[in-house]
């Protein structure tokens, strides 16, 4: 056996029976593996909120393989692929729609990929809705088993698979930075596409404007510091800047959701004492250790 284990991420809940499927082949084919399951809660068909979770979450996952399944495409020529990081320290397996592409970024890239077009390591009786079950999750398994790359399909060049497909930050002629909201977590905090570092040398308020009213958010270390009735921009533990308000949603305050397009900017005057909400319409745009 080359790993024992399988990190799993996919969009299909948990009020159906897909995600138990899954671990049961995966545990007839490989017993001693175990499954962790990352989160099966990403919006359905969301590639680019499947690959920003992936790119969070695989710093920090144990080594082995990681499976991943956001797949709108599926039955469509759109691939399935295995993809070898770090010359075999790790592999993701998923279709090839650019749900991969960003933790494989943040792992150093891919140095070898395959197509999983070999039958001999997919489930019998192959359905046309259910990659995840029939081609993903037994090549994870026989991954984990030790069984070569080269073996599961064609190889193909790295440099061809698809990319993912993610927002970044723009400073703008005036100072300020154009800014998406990448993530809402379950509090409502909202990651931005943004670097604490490009906004080091600002003062303490920031404004934030989108929609038709701006919001000043003051710049705090920790989601107590944010003052009653006020907005925070933390560094959140991903290292990125997000917009918070203490024990509430930021979220549902400003109006924000996943891909809102933002202006920030220094703010002008003094620590404001209230502030309005702002009126934003949200924008949808459709792994040293390494997992």
């Amino acid at each position: 056996m080359r790993f024992n284990t399988i990190s799993f991420l996919s969009d299909y809940g948990l009020d159906d029976e897909f995600v138990g499927v899954v671990h049961s082949v995966v545990r007839s084919l490989a017993p001693e593996v175990r499954v962790i399951d990352i989160s099966h809660a990403v919006a359905p068909h969301d590639v680019r909120a499947g690959g920003l979770a992936l790119a969070r979450s695989v710093p920090y996952l144990a080594p082995g393989v990681v499976l991943g399944v956001v797949d709108p495409g599926v039955g469509t020529n759109r691939r399935g692929v295995a993809i070898e990081v770090a010359h075999g320290e790790a592999f993701l397996v998923g279709p090839d729609n650019g749900l991969l592409a960003p933790a494989v970024a943040m792992v150093g890239g891919a140095t070898a990929a395959v197509v999983l077009d070999n039958p001999e390591f997919h489930l019998d009786d192959v359905a046309a809705t259910f990659d995840g079950r029939d081609i993903f999750a037994p090549a994870a398994a026989h991954l984990c088993l030790g069984v070569e790359l080269n073996r599961l399909g064609t190889a193909i060049d790295p440099a061809l698979l698809t990319p993912g497909l993610l927002p970044v930050s723009q400073p703008t002629d005036d100072g300020g930075i154009e800014a998406e909201v990448l993530w809402i977590d379950r509090f409502g905090n909202a990651q931005l596409n943004v670097d604490p570092e490009d906004i080091a040398e600002w003062p303490e308020a920031v404004t934030v404007e989108g929609g038709r009213l701006p919001r000043t958010a003051m710049r705090v270390g920790t989601f107590g510091d944010i003052p009653t009735g006020g907005v925070g921009l933390v560094v959140d533990s991903y290292g990125l800047l997000a917009l918070a308000v203490d024990r509430s949603s930021a979220a549902i305050e400003l109006q924000l959701g996943e891909g809102s397009r933002l202006m920030l900017r220094p703010a002008d005057g003094d620590r404001p004492t209230a502030s309005s909400p702002v009126n934003l319409s949200p924008t949808r745009r459709r792994p040293d250790e390494v997992p």
